[in-house]
């Protein structure tokens, strides 16, 4: 048995680009003061995007979990992001700079999640609200890098605080609210000390899920689950009104989002049912509004008259005051990505499969090209056709689609091609040079791998193939298509003889096999699974040749190997990419990014890019590093 140190001991992979958006982190799309860059989360990378570029993106890590929550200062000089982590454990708050982007401070006192971050106007502290599990407020000194005081969120008898937001006059002054909790409070740094006032809502309860202050720190305006709007007296700590008056204008599923316009005079808010409506003060009356997909979880103005409204779908609009026509700017997957596949001779596009659409992309551009969407269904597995004219999907229903990969049209189906859903698929070469004919080889959760012979016209079952107990979890085709070999998690690998339909050799292991791959000349097989092992085995009589303990902790779910055969790279649950060399058995390079499992890996075919995606719709781009 052969094993790896510490992740940490090797070279840093280098990220190239990121498609993606963590859409459900509060008012996590942030527009930075220079007016050029915009800040966001994804996964547990903090992302800077140069807006006059197309995905000009810089990338600050150092967070161990999925970033909670982000802030900026008003001066532009700082970023700070909190962290999720588990139960019992302390989750970090880190401090940037922005010109470096470097790592200032790392503060850690918080339960659990960071829920909330706001910078004082002067930047000169940092107030930080801890989330269920915690239910603390803490400032920070950001000169010393130290806390100053803390105290608990919210009184007993109320529920956990959800939000923070600084004044914008006062250093010394801030808000929170909650579930039934709204408070002012007040910062006294010579005795070290934080005191809060209550809000007088009198009969009104509300659970509050964002605030935020008026530029002359008069009043402060909060959205509520219930649908309304707060607008509250922030020197005498008394409610004024609750918008918009009439009580059938309340937004569904609560306000979730606010963005000041002073310029016009209004407030804007973004509401769970994906609606963006404007509010004109002082009366709190809708003037407009509009509907955008997702949850409206992030509202920043670009200019006084437009603003980018981020969504739970990971999509990132950006609208006029004015008007109020949202334009999509960006998108990507927002739930598990189960698949990834180029064409077989060209790296300038690739595909990913999720469980809501299949997408797309540029790969030198990381802009979405074409989605493909099934209604209420979940695609299990792509690939592409040889001659790159057709892309063929597994779906959770049980059937095969051909798709054209430029139009998105159905080129046909395969009805009941596995019983409990598609898991699989490998595509051959043309049966013969003068015949446009070629075979899918497919593999489901009932355990069959069956294969079909597909004409312009025709789909036809030629044979199943019955042996594997379990789910088929991947299948790989020999050059010569005369033989394949599949991937179940009933413990085995059975390579398949194609033209008698019979078992040449079958490898056991105690693991359900994640993934499987030839070496380039074929001789060997490499597989990995839940066994944390990356094994290499011969093809012509099944033995185990070597085994290395690729994961110290989980399972390892994506393999590829590079076309020279000097490296393969793996991922899986322990969320890093690792690339390692063939021979040697050894970790040249680890990936860190992602903050859930890698579901699938693959190196593009030029041997340039390694694309990784994981379980939260994260896709993430990363150099080949040439002469590792």
């Amino acid at each position: 048995m052969e094993t790896t140190s510490d992740p940490a001991d090797f070279s840093p992979l280098t990220l190239k680009s990121i498609i993606g958006f963590s859409g459900s982190v509060p008012q996590g799309h942030i527009k930075h003061p220079d007016g050029i860059h915009t800040i966001y989360s994804l996964g547990s990378t903090v992302v800077i995007n140069d807006n006059r570029r197309l995905h000009a993106q810089e990338f600050m890590q150092g967070h161990t979990n999925a970033v909670s929550c982000l802030a900026v200062d008003k001066r532009g000089k700082l970023i700070a992001s909190g962290q999720v982590t588990h139960m019992g454990f302390q989750a970090d708050i880190i401090i940037w700079d922005f010109e470096s982007r470097t790592l200032l401070h790392r503060f850690s006192l918080h339960k659990v999640k960071v829920q909330s971050l706001a910078f004082s106007p002067n930047s000169l502290y940092l107030a930080s609200l801890g989330g269920e599990d915690d239910n603390s407020v803490i400032v920070w000194d950001l000169q010393k890098g130290a806390a100053i005081c803390g105290a608990p969120a919210s009184k007993d008898s109320t529920g956990a605080a959800n939000c923070l937001a600084y004044l914008n006059q006062d250093d010394t002054s801030f808000v929170t609210g909650g579930n039934g909790t709204l408070r002012v409070w007040e910062l006294n740094v010579a005795q070290r000390k934080v005191r809060p006032s209550d809000v007088l809502t009198g009969q009104i309860k509300r659970v509050v899920k964002c605030v935020v202050v008026d530029e002359n720190d008069e009043y402060m305006y909060c959205g509520t689950t219930t649908g309304d709007l707060l607008e509250v007296k922030v020197a005498t700590r008394l409610f004024k009104q609750a918008g918009p008056p009439k009580e059938k204008d309340l937004f569904s599923m609560g306000v979730l989002s606010i963005a000041l316009a002073p310029a016009h005079n209004c407030v804007v808010v973004g509401c769970g049912d994906g609606t963006i409506a404007a509010l004109k003060l002082p009366k709190l009356n809708i003037i407009k509004q509009t509907k955008v997909s997702g949850s409206v979880t992030s509202l920043t103005f670009d200019t006084p008259a437009h603003l980018y409204a981020g969504t739970s779908y990971s999509n990132i609009y950006y609208m006029s005051v004015q008007d109020f026509e949202p334009i999509l700017k960006s998108t990507c997957h927002y739930s598990a990505v189960n698949d990834i596949a180029f064409p077989e001779d060209s790296s300038d596009v690739f595909a990913t499969a999720s469980d809501t659409d299949i997408r797309i992309w540029n790969a030198h551009t990381s802009q979405e090209l074409l989605r493909i969407a099934v209604p209420n269904l979940e695609c299990k597995c792509i690939t592409f056709k040889k001659d790159g004219s057709s892309l063929i999907s597994g779906w959770n229903d049980g059937k095969i689609r051909a798709f054209g990969p430029q139009t998105g049209r159905l080129q046909y189906e395969i009805t009941d091609a596995h019983k409990k859903g598609v898991t699989a698929l490998a595509v051959t070469s043309p049966t013969s040079p003068h015949s446009p004919a070629f075979r899918i080889v497919s593999g489901g959760s009932d355990g069959q791998i069956r294969i079909w012979s597909i004409t312009p016209t025709h789909q036809t079952l030629l044979e199943t193939l019955k042996e594997h107990k379990g789910t088929i979890t991947a299948i790989k085709l020999r050059k010569n298509n005369l033989e394949c070999v599949s991937s179940s998690a009933d413990g085995s690998c059975i390579v398949w003889d194609l033209l008698r339909f019979v078992r040449n050799q079958v490898l056991f292991a105690p693991s359900f096999f994640k993934s499987v791959c030839y070496y380039p000349d074929e001789s060997q097989v490499l597989t990995s699974g839940t066994d944390r092992k990356v094994a290499y085995w011969e093809t012509y009589d099944g033995t185990l040749i070597r085994e290395l303990e690729a994961s110290q902790s989980d399972t390892i779910n994506g393999l590829d190997i590079s076309s020279d055969g000097q490296h393969f790279v793996i991922g899986g649950s322990d969320k890093l990419v690792k690339i390692y060399r063939y021979e040697e058995g050894s970790v040249d390079y680890v990936g860190v990014g992602h903050s859930m499992d890698i579901t699938q890996v693959k190196i593009s075919p030029d041997q340039k890019n390694v694309v990784s995606v994981s379980a939260d719709g994260a896709v993430f781009v990363w150099n080949f590093p040439h002469g590792a």
